[in-house]
């Protein structure tokens, strides 16, 4: 079932511009426990985004590249640590109701595709930090950069290849973390392994589909799948909720 779940999450995440994660928690937790998403998600994401970026490296967008790293770097390290260390249950919250206000900020009704604000390269720093760091505390920030992305001018292609690059990044730094501070285990790595292997025919039945796929759709659908993510998220934290009210 998990990796069943792991090749169906990286099919939907090539032609709706993300999403890996919010597939893959729900399984990880039910089956491993929330502890182990973290962990096992991670290691899942490694074996995923170098075949991403061997299939569509001569689309990355190397400008942004440089902006990212410096603030994903230091996010991914503070973030990992964060997670050994606390438990912020409220982030996940606080990212589905940014998620749902940034749905707002796409036009998909726009042939045209015409940015509804513009973004330029150095916007990558900060946000980086805190795409990063919110990965490394939760597990995954999702689709939190697509607003980015889209408003910057990445579609399709461009959009699967620089993200995987930034994604790549994070996941390395985290692993690295984890390992250090006693947060990955031999069967948490395992697990990972084993769906991880799921991604390679999912990346490459995706590709094929993106390809045959217009702009405008695949902006579409980025924009109904942030929607959904954000609704997800708030499905998995109703308990949190519930004791809020």
């Amino acid at each position: 079932m998990l990796t069943l779940g792991s090749f169906i999450s990286w099919l939907i995440s090539t032609v709706a511009g993300g999403g890996t994660p919010f597939i893959m928690i729900p399984l990880i937790g039910f089956f491993l426990g929330s502890v182990a998403i973290p962990p096992v998600l991670t290691t899942v994401m490694l074996c995923g985004h170098p075949q991403r970026l061997w299939l569509y490296w001569k689309y990355i967008d190397w400008r942004i590249m440089g902006w990212y790293l410096p603030g994903a770097v230091v996010g991914a390290v503070l973030g990992a640590i964060a997670y050994t260390r606390i438990r912020l249950e409220w982030l996940p919250i606080l990212l589905a109701v940014f998620l749902i206000i940034s749905t707002f900020s796409y036009s998909p009704n726009n042939q045209s595709l015409k940015p509804a604000f513009k973004v330029y390269p150095w916007y990558f720093l900060p946000s980086g930090f805190v795409f990063a760091f919110l990965s490394g505390t939760i597990g995954s920030a999702g689709p939190l950069l697509n607003p980015l992305y889209i408003n910057y001018g990445l579609l399709k292609e461009d959009l699967i290849g620089t993200k995987s690059a930034h994604l790549l990044v994070v996941h390395i730094v985290k692993i690295i973390t984890y390992a250090i501070y006693g947060a990955l285990n031999p069967i948490y790595l395992g697990y990972g392994l084993l769906m991880g292997l799921a991604a390679f025919p999912g990346n490459w039945l995706g590709q094929k589909m993106l390809m045959r796929m217009s702009e405008q759709n695949f902006q579409k659908l980025l924009v109904s799948f942030v929607f959904l993510t954000s609704l997800l998220i708030f499905w998995e934290q109703r308990e949190l909720l519930v004791s809020w009210h």
